[in-house]
Parts: C-alpha cells; sequence; structure tokens
C-alpha cells in the first residue's frame, strides 16, 4: 500500500482537489466529465459534511480525496430517514490501484461512525465498494427515486439494524443535478484535452446502469 497521510480537505487543497478529481474520472463514464465540477460546487451546498471531507497526502501531493453529503430514504410507510453519501471519491491515476481510494473510504466511515450517522448509501461499482462491506440496497428494500431496485445503488450499515424497515427510496442531494451547461464552463478553466467515447470503463458503466428491476413500494 501507498505510504499516505490522511487529513481533512483545507482551502489550499481545492484546485489541486478538483484537477485530480478531472483526471480520476476523464472519459471514464462517458467523454468528458464532470465530476471535479462537483467537487467544487459541493463545498458550498447545505448538505455537505465538511468533518468528512477527506484528503490523501504522498510526499507532500494531494493524490486523492472523498467527500460526503447529507442524503435520505424516502420511507414507503411515510417519513424520512437520513443517512450519508459520498461522492466523488477520486484517486489520481498514477496512485490508483494502491489502496488510496480504500484508506480513505475506511477512515471516513468511522468517523462517520463517531459523529453519529447510521448508515452510508452511494452508487457505484459493485465489484469495487463490497470490499469495504457495501451490499446492494435492494437487499434493504430501498430503490432508487425513479421506482427501480438497479445494482449500483449501494449500502453500508454503520449501525447494526439501522437499515431495517427502511423500504423505500433513495434520495441524494440536489447539489448532483448538475447544470451541464456550468459545469462544461467550469471545465474551460482546466488545459483542454480529448474527448473519447467506446473505452471499455464507459462499455462497463452502461452496463452497470442497465442491471435494473422493477421495486413495488410496500404500504
Amino acid at each position: 500500500m501507498l505510504p499516505i497521510e490522511l487529513r481533512p480537505e483545507g482551502p489550499a487543497d481545492f484546485r489541486a482537489v478538483e484537477e485530480l478529481t478531472r483526471d480520476a474520472f476523464w472519459n471514464h463514464h462517458g467523454p468528458g466529465c464532470g465530476e471535479h465540477y462537483l467537487a467544487h460546487i459541493l463545498r458550498d451546498s447545505q448538505d455537505f459534511v465538511p468533518e468528512l471531507d477527506y484528503v490523501a497526502v504522498h510526499d507532500g501531493i494531494v493524490v486523492g480525496n472523498i467527500m460526503y453529503t447529507r442524503a435520505r430514504i424516502v420511507l414507503d410507510r411515510g417519513g424520512e430517514r437520513e443517512v450519508l453519501c459520498f461522492g466523488p471519491l477520486a484517486v489520481a491515476p498514477a496512485f490508483q490501484g494502491q489502496g488510496v481510494g480504500g484508506a480513505l473510504i475506511e477512515r471516513t466511515k468511522e468517523l462517520a461512525r463517531e459523529l453519529g450517522y447510521a448508515a452510508i448509501l452511494i452508487f457505484g461499482d459493485p465489484d469495487y465498494y463490497s470490499r469495504f462491506g457495501f451490499v446492494p440496497a435492494e437487499r434493504y428494500g430501498i430503490g432508487t427515486a425513479w421506482g427501480v431496485f438497479i445494482i449500483s445503488l449501494q449500502a453500508l450499515e454503520l449501525r447494526t439494524g439501522a437499515l431495517a424497515d427502511c423500504e423505500g427510496y433513495f434520495a441524494e442531494s440536489e447539489s448532483f443535478q448538475m447544470d451541464p451547461a456550468e459545469a462544461d464552463a467550469f471545465d474551460k478553466c482546466f488545459p483542454s484535452r480529448e474527448k473519447r467515447a467506446g473505452l471499455p470503463s464507459q462499455e462497463r458503466f452502461q452496463w452497470i446502469i442497465q442491471q435494473t428491476k422493477p421495486r413495488c413500494p410496500r404500504g
């Protein structure tokens, strides 16, 4: 594992985090990316959890970052349950596959537990997040706001039984609903680079988001 220091993100890290996030996600899910703009706007979101905004540093260089927002499960029986969501989780390409992302997840999920949060829900590749204890949210009867169970919706209880009797749908922060024009304008503040399509990671992403089945709310 790469020797790293994990610490809270500070203002001096903002640009470095946005640059590494752009590098990490460029052409990964589709041509170009908007995750660096998401990192930029999340810090001003009312749902942002600054206590869980951490960077990984190697030899004085910021090589990874994780950001959290508050989210909720809208329960079928009525009411809501507050949960956490993280993302972007970004590691600079040259440092991927060396345990940086896992270290950020493990450190912050323990901090989240200490802060009293009960569960984390994310959209992500189950092959990766299952390593850290995440399971399909369907196991708890939790689907998407558009009425399906999807394998990319992953859940982790920070407290045993926290998601029992939580059938409903996951509602992430509205901050994730980015304006494409604003994201494109922000990207112009960075060096120009080629947008490419048809890459294996994009094909994997398309396959994952197609793995759905209808969810029939109870109650």
